[in-house]
């Protein structure tokens, strides 16, 4: 049986396609989408703020007439470079056109009523980390983090995760809207396997395990992560991507680690 939490990824342009009404919850939207040389999407960004970001290949993005040409140099969320990516408010419109193989990724969130700008994200002003220690260590790409100012809601990151690595581990949540301690933030993680037959792990749990899942993931699925701990685990031979889209009431990341495990930190 598959879990409620996991969006199984279909082969057709559309990858996935997680709305809040699907997902039961109010902020973050995302939707992964392939198009070949020479396609076109049109989207409108409504009242929704929009992420685009350039996974893999490369595109012109025309936003209300303004081209901002041949973003995206990687072939493989693999590669070890950074992704383009451009930030969109909200009430405007958006043409994708693929100038070479792409896979991009759409991530929404509600704005705020304030006025922004479009921007362009470039590869080279993302930030880049290495979190955790042996067999817990993994690569961070901070797309659009909390200390961002360019959007309301958003905030979007990836994660590489070694084969026989865990990951978002210790477990830790942010589903209780208490700052300085913890902040509420709905989450979306979206799967990628190398080599891509692979599968990998990822738990969902409350303390009170109202939420206990457990979701096998395979190449392109998305874990829908309305609140509780979400560790994830990447079997031996298989290295694991993950793109992370996080929104919330106020835009800050601020998270609680699983009592029962933190003391591996100490």
């Amino acid at each position: 049986m598959v879990s409620p939490l996991l969006v199984k990824a279909a082969a057709g342009r559309e990858i996935v396609n997680v709305t809040p009404e699907r997902a039961g919850w109010t902020h973050v939207g995302f939707r992964a989408l392939r198009l070949g040389q020479g396609e076109t999407e049109t989207v409108n960004t409504g009242t929704r703020e929009l992420c685009l970001v350039v996974l893999a290949g490369s595109i012109d993005v025309t936003v209300d007439g303004k081209t901002y040409s041949s973003l995206g140099t990687r072939n493989s969320v693999f590669d070890d470079v950074s992704p383009a990516a451009v930030y969109v408010p909200p009430g405007r419109s958006v043409s994708m056109h693929c100038v070479r193989d792409a896979e991009l990724a759409l991530c929404t969130a509600p704005s705020d009523g304030q006025t922004r700008p479009v921007r362009v994200l470039a590869p080279t002003g993302m930030r880049r980390s290495v979190r955790g220690k042996g067999s817990n260590t993994r690569y961070v790409c901070d797309i659009l983090p909390h200390d961002d100012p360019t959007a309301a809601h958003l905030l979007v990151v990836e994660v590489i995760t070694p084969a026989g690595h865990s990951s978002s581990y210790p477990p830790h949540k942010h589903d209780s809207e208490t700052p300085p301690t913890e902040t509420q933030l709905e989450e979306t993680y979206y799967h990628r396997l190398n080599p891509p037959q692979g599968f990998a792990f990822q738990r969902v749990y409350t303390d009170d395990r109202g939420i206990d899942e457990a979701c096998a993931v395979e190449d392109h699925d998305v874990v829908m992560v309305p609140r509780g701990y979400h560790p994830v685990v990447a079997p031996h031979g298989y290295d694991l991507y993950y793109l992370n889209v996080m929104a919330g009431p106020q835009r800050l990341w601020v998270f609680k680690n699983d009592p029962q495990h933190e003391w591996m930190l100490r």
